[in-house]
């Protein structure tokens, strides 16, 4: 599945962000504790505009981040009113702008708006994307039994089935064992 460069790239990042809780990250807390944190993400995944670098921005990054986890599992109907309340919460005004290194792309707010206010737009705009296109079934939880991690599904036949390499080769594992133990228990 591919779609517009900026809407992969949006998408992706929603994962990362979301993949900051306690139940989906690595370390297994909330990777998002402090605003050195949050600044770091930001200037990882090459954020640009307005950063206030306080708490109240990050706490609403943070509400953002809990919105975004819970959109990603709703049907396609329903996300549908989500989005659409992400888009007026924003005071999203779409228009086509080129900065930095990237091509035409769509932003939604001004570079000067809240940042939370920016990243509902942008993820908004991504997931119209998703649902004009009926693939909602590409924004998935990790099928990993211990993981909550978000996955986003970009393969051509729309298999992926965990977060990262690490759930699945965990899983896998687990697979192989009870393999092995069961063919043991048959022969005996």
């Amino acid at each position: 599945m591919r779609f517009a460069p900026d809407t992969e790239m949006n998408l992706a990042f929603m994962v990362v962000l979301c993949n900051t809780e306690a139940q989906a990250s690595r370390s297994g807390e909330d990777e998002l504790l402090t605003v050195e944190a949050l600044h770091d993400l930001l200037r990882e995944h090459g954020y640009t505009g307005r950063f206030d670098r306080d708490e109240a921005e990050l706490r609403d990054v943070r509400e953002v981040r809990a919105l975004l986890r819970q959109v990603w599992t709703l049907s396609r109907d329903e996300a549908v009113e989500a989005v659409n309340k992400m888009l007026r919460d924003a005071h999203a005004l779409p228009r086509l702008v080129r900065h930095d290194t990237q091509d035409w792309h769509i932003h939604a707010t001004e570079p000067d708006a809240p940042l939370a206010e920016r990243l509902r737009a942008e993820a908004a705009l991504a997931l119209i994307d998703v649902i004009r296109t009926d693939e909602m079934d590409r924004l998935r939880i990790c099928a990993a039994d211990d993981c909550e991690g978000l996955l986003l599904d970009l393969s051509r036949n729309g298999l992926k089935r965990f977060c990262g390499v690490r759930c699945g080769n965990r899983m896998n594992m687990i697979a192989f064992r009870e393999r092995r133990a069961g063919a043991a228990g048959r022969v005996t």
